[in-house]
């Protein structure tokens, strides 16, 4: 029996957002390699969502590890306790494709190598995560040849705005944002809000999502019974 994928994220803060992880929770399911869950509310909600899928089950994150503070807590709460033929993923990391992915849409964007560059987080809610943000800059450092700075909306500093203005401050005239998120939603409007040269779309859409969150999926199948 294949384990059901169960896609869990907070939809709470807006009917667009909610609307993008259905449209990814759809997008994996058309794959066809696995029945797919979505779990998308409350902890009480997710919880009782888990519960109601029958036989084995895989509950992936559906956001990146930094860039989604509400569904890294809502995650930290579902009761998974007592629950038999469950396991978890963490969620989308330091994933080479997906950092060459967002390279790719920031010299879409217009970015040039004399340009700086803020790697856009939402926060984290521990170190684990945060380590996982800096491991994106340094891989996209690397990528682009260019130095990268971190910046976070929320519970860690240095803000976005305050790496926006050290740029500046340096003599980096044009400053381009790698926006490190899995969905659009309100927080976006927020790195809108910044005088910058650019700023990426949101990872999804992207079929490198889909590809990145079945490939979780396949890793972790075996430990079920």
């Amino acid at each position: 029996m294949v384990p059901t994928m169960v896609l869990v994220a907070d939809d709470s803060r807006d009917a667009h957002r909610r609307e993008a992880l259905c449209g990814l929770a759809a997008a994996v399911a058309s794959r066809g390699e696995v029945p797919v869950t979505a779990a998308f509310g409350s902890p009480d909600e997710v919880t009782a969502t888990i519960r109601s899928v029958d036989g084995p089950k895989v509950v992936v994150p559906a956001f990146v590890a930094g860039g989604d503070v509400a569904s890294a807590h809502l995650l930290s709460r579902i009761g998974l306790g007592g629950l038999d033929n469950v396991c978890q993923t963490a969620p989308l990391g330091a994933v080479p494709s997906i950092v060459a992915d967002l390279a790719g849409r920031l010299g879409e964007s217009g970015w040039s190598r004399e340009d700086g560059v803020v790697l856009a987080a939402d926060g984290t809610t521990g170190t684990e995560e945060r380590q996982v943000v800096m491991d994106v800059a340094r891989m996209l450092s690397r990528r682009l040849g260019s130095p990268v700075q971190v910046g976070y909306l929320r519970t860690w500093a240095p803000s976005v705005f305050d790496a926006v203005d050290r740029l500046r401050r340096a003599g980096r005239e044009r400053v381009a944002v790698a926006a490190w998120r899995l969905v659009d939603g309100p927080d976006f409007e927020l790195l809108r809000g910044l005088d910058v040269t650019a700023i990426t779309a949101p990872l999804w859409p992207s079929e490198l999502v889909v590809d990145t969150l079945l490939a979780q999926h396949r890793a972790v199948k075996g430990r079920l019974a």
